[in-house]
């Protein structure tokens, strides 16, 4: 119990030292209007509280992320609580304040105009298709997950629940932003801290061992999965998701004041890692080991997991209300994930959102489309999710290396994750069976090569030649 308080406390010091530490270079103004004034239009672009958009940013980025990574990262054993609070603080909260704090300085921009504002048109482009596909994925998955989670509660065909799940998502997607997500998700986000503090304070109640391994040392995985880079490609959320960087925007266009992005940006990061801390913990300890852990996975997915904690530590009624708080979250990651394709889409296009037949034009295409994806069987396109999830972390990360290094700022703060993260990639990519396929140690080196030449590339190109950009830009 005290090194899971330990975790806790370090993560909240992480947010009152480091956090403001990541907020001072980037040196936010006061005075400067931000676009949920200067761009406001009643839809996408309006000021809200600050205490809304944190509740807000944490629904939007959490998904089923935070819960199932870290209930699939404890089969590594207790070195993944490591990752959770060292990747939070220095890699994860980093990558979200920037990407939320870069499209503030950007119009409200998404995350592919705002890669491509410091990394040319190609990067751009590559990026609009990178995201779209992302959140096409991600939606449709958000779609399924919760509806089978709700079938086992209620009983209710699960397509008839896609259905209705699809038709709440198309509402939440063109409608202005207070009217639901700004109005609802405060009360869904509160739900969901509860019902997550009522589960690990209910275990420590209960007759279990608390983190009764505690040697970081040993890979602890069933079927001898390697640390590296596995663990950080499958415990993602609660750590650094790229994900993050396309849901980040969306509170950008409605934070009132630039000093507010460090609460909204980096703090909901550090919230989503108490709560993947949470899990991780109920991985390692609920269980007696992680091959009882696997084996209840590899029955129901860690949706199984979910219920049969719940269940077990809250009884029949409380066990209910943690489901339909686990529930929440894919749900409300669903909808900003539709609602930033809509943005992406039009922004692409250059195509006006303020008219609702305009939103209509673009999005009804999308829900089609996303349709069609949930009735195929994607499952092996799906496996590339990891990998794409963290790759688009790894060069929003580098965006704000070049940013900050434009400026003559201490870049070292984006720069150092982001070799660690490209170190990741670029081993999995070429280890994994989906990918080249490589043996285990040429893939480790080709992963440590392929950082440094990143780094390499990055120093010459925007340190050691750099040309001092306006600070307004």
């Amino acid at each position: 119990m005290l090194f899971f308080l330990l975790c806790v406390a370090l993560l909240i010091l992480g947010y009152l030292a480091y956090g403001a530490f990541v907020d001072k270079v980037f040196a936010p103004d006061a005075n400067r209007a931000t676009p949920a004034y200067t761009m406001q239009d009643g839809i996408d672009y309006m000021p809200l509280p600050r205490w809304k958009l944190i509740f807000i940013q944490v629904l939007d980025i959490a998904g089923i992320g935070p819960i199932f990574g870290p209930i699939l990262g404890a089969m590594y054993g207790p070195v993944a609580m490591l990752w959770i609070v060292i990747g939070c603080i220095f890699a994860g909260s980093v990558h979200d304040y920037f990407s939320g704090m870069l499209s503030v300085r950007n119009k409200g921009a998404s995350v592919p105009e705002v890669v491509g504002e410091y990394l040319g048109m190609s990067a751009r482009q590559v990026m609009r298709v990178f995201s779209f596909v992302l959140l096409m994925l991600v939606g449709v998955v958000f779609v399924l997950s919760p509806a089978k989670l709700l079938n086992g509660l209620t009983g209710i065909d699960t397509a008839i629940l896609v259905a209705c799940i699809f038709g709440y998502y198309f509402l939440a997607t063109i409608l202005p932003i207070d009217k639901v997500i700004g109005r609802f998700y405060p009360l869904l986000g509160a739900l969901l801290l509860i019902m997550t503090v009522s589960l690990v304070v209910a275990l420590f109640a209960s007759g279990h061992e608390i983190l009764p391994n505690l040697d970081f040392a040993t890979n602890t995985h069933p079927g001898d999965k390697p640390i590296w880079p596995l663990l950080f490609i499958t415990l993602s959320c609660g750590a650094i998701s790229g994900f993050h960087s396309t849901q980040s925007p969306l509170m950008a266009r409605c934070v009132k004041n630039e000093r507010e992005g460090r609460s909204v940006f980096y703090g909901a990061m550090i919230i989503e890692g108490i709560i993947g801390l949470i899990w991780c913990t109920i991985g390692l300890s609920f269980y007696d080991s992680p091959e009882t852990l696997s084996a209840v996975i590899a029955a129901g997915s860690p949706a199984a997991v979910v219920a049969e904690v719940s269940t077990s530590l809250l009884g029949q009624v409380g066990g209910f209300m943690a489901i339909v708080a686990v529930i929440i979250l894919p749900i409300t990651s669903g909808d900003t994930a539709f609602r930033s394709t809509r943005l992406i889409v039009a922004e692409t296009f250059n195509v006006k959102q303020n008219a609702t037949a305009k939103r209509l034009m673009v999005a009804v295409p999308l829900f089609v489309l996303g349709y069609v994806i949930s009735t195929q069987n994607f499952s092996t396109i799906w496996r590339y999710f990891g990998f794409a999830n963290q790759s688009l972390a790894t060069l929003v990360l580098w965006t704000s290396a070049v940013y900050l290094a434009q400026r003559e700022k201490l870049h070292w703060i984006a720069t150092i994750p982001a070799v660690f993260m490209t170190a990741v990639c670029v081993t999995f990519i070429c280890n994994a069976t989906i990918g080249l396929n490589l043996p285990y140690q040429t893939s480790v080196i080709a992963g440590v090569i392929g950082a440094a030449l990143a780094l390499a590339i990055f120093v010459f190109k925007f340190v050691m030649s750099r040309k001092p950009q306006n600070e307004a830009a």
